[in-house]
């Protein structure tokens, strides 16, 4: 029976290049020189930018987000956290980054087949969903269906199995 999983991921070894590429264009950058502008990252899932002032934050932040969609990081993945004040003018923002589908969404992408009377079945299975259909032109019209409806995060389409 065909099949493939449905999941949220992103690459980190991809991830861990743009943001070195980031730091070695901040600190060469003349706008930058003396600054304590920099991004780390944190775990996994998580990112931490360090600037000067807000108005540097932006700079860097826009510098990632360059950088990573050159390295084709989808950065819907992302969410920008509150701006912290850390000493003085410094400042510090933590920016998380999407792994795994939760619970809610799963139950939507479930819903939205279904809704559509496709002759798929899916199934949620920790932090991915697995559709799977007598025929491949079903699952094909799932992933269609799919990437029509739910736009607002970066789904990725796996294990596609005959």
């Amino acid at each position: 029976m065909p099949s493939f999983d449905v999941i949220i991921e992103v690459d980190k070894v991809e991830l861990r290049n743009a943001i070195d590429q980031s730091n070695k264009e901040i600190s060469n950058r003349f706008d930058f020189k003396g600054s304590d502008a920099r991004i780390e990252i944190s775990d996994d899932k998580t990112l931490s930018i360090y600037a000067d002032d807000e108005f540097k934050m932006n700079q860097v932040f826009d510098l990632m987000i360059g950088k990573m969609t050159k390295r084709e990081i989808d950065i819907r993945s992302l969410t920008k956290q509150k701006l912290e004040k850390i000493s003085g003018d410094k400042v510090k923002q933590s920016v998380t980054i999407l792994s795994g589908i939760d619970k809610d969404l799963a139950k939507k992408i479930v819903k939205t087949v279904k809704d559509n009377k496709l002759k798929a079945q899916g199934s949620i299975q920790g932090d991915i969903v697995r559709f799977s259909g007598s025929k491949r032109d079903a699952l094909q019209a799932v992933i269609s269906l799919l990437k029509n409806e739910i736009s607002d995060v970066p789904l990725q389409y796996k294990n596609f199995r005959d």
